[in-house]
């Protein structure tokens, strides 16, 4: 589970709810089904408009995306790019097809295997190029998909406050629960604020910085397989490969290779 994106959520709910209860509002009071219903509805019909229905069907999968933290380590990757290109170097680009089976990634397993088949660099580069785009051209559409659900939201909350009051004022028979019921005709418009503000929209911005990482993963993984097959220095490639790296995991990767060097002194 992604911690932060769930206690991100929960934390701004609760700050909502405690706040209006400090002020001496009544939780009961913000409960609304058919505001709830209304808004809800209203929104996801709308955003059904806009996409097609694949895309909306996939709604959840990517709530799923962004509720589960899928662990990437960098690091590793380049480890296992630089173990590649060792071998590689030692005993030819043949040699990596023993390896194939044993690669979970399959964006490096497909490179690797169009590297082992001896295809054009140049159509290596350009088939990689055109995967990375099109990944990246399908997480922007899930993106999009949570902010156009963001952006109808607080309409229809305000469609649900004027048809609650239309409602009200039409049915008016005793002025002392026009306050009371006016107030419950509100909730319509905090439900569509709130829920773009709270939950629509940051999951678009979670769906775009999870997007932004893998893609900087790929094109990590694709510089390697390039440069495996140009034949370069193992030692050129890590030098290379550090620059996808953030700060912390360079001091990692750093300290790692001092304590390697540590033991093959020790062992000489």
């Amino acid at each position: 589970m992604d911690i932060a994106t769930i206690g991100g959520i929960l934390l701004a709910v609760v700050s909502l709810v405690v706040g209006f209860t400090l002020d001496g509002g009544s939780i009961t009071a913000l409960i609304n089904p058919s505001a709830l219903i209304l808004v809800i509805g209203g929104t996801l019909g709308a955003t059904m408009v806009t996409v097609g229905l694949g895309e909306f069907l996939g709604l959840f999968k990517y709530v799923k995306i962004a509720l589960l933290q899928k662990k990437q380590d960098p690091l590793q990757t380049v480890d296992m790019l630089i173990d590649l290109a060792s071998v590689a170097r030692r005993e030819g680009i043949l040699a990596l097809e023993e390896r194939l089976e044993s690669t979970d990634d399959a964006f490096l397993r497909n490179a690797l295997q169009l590297v082992v088949d001896g295809v054009d660099m140049e159509l290596v580069q350009e088939y990689l190029d055109t995967e990375i785009t099109y990944i990246s051209e399908r997480h922007k559409a899930a993106a999009k998909l949570f902010e156009a659900a963001g952006g109808f939201a607080p309409t229809m909350g305000i469609i649900g406050t004027v048809m609650g009051l239309v409602h009200v004022l039409g049915s008016l028979t005793n002025i002392d629960k026009l306050g009371p019921l006016i107030a419950t005709a509100f909730t319509a418009t905090l439900y569509g604020v709130a829920s773009a503000n709270v939950l629509w929209l940051p999951i678009a911005a979670k769906l775009r910085y999870r997007s932004e990482r893998e893609i900087l993963m790929l094109e990590m993984v694709s510089e390697g397989v390039l440069s495996i097959q140009a034949g370069e220095n193992p030692n050129i490639l890590s030098q290379k490969l550090r620059a996808f790296l953030p700060p912390s995991q360079r001091v990692r990767a750093a300290k790692s290779e001092r304590g390697e060097a540590g033991v093959e002194t020790a062992r000489t």
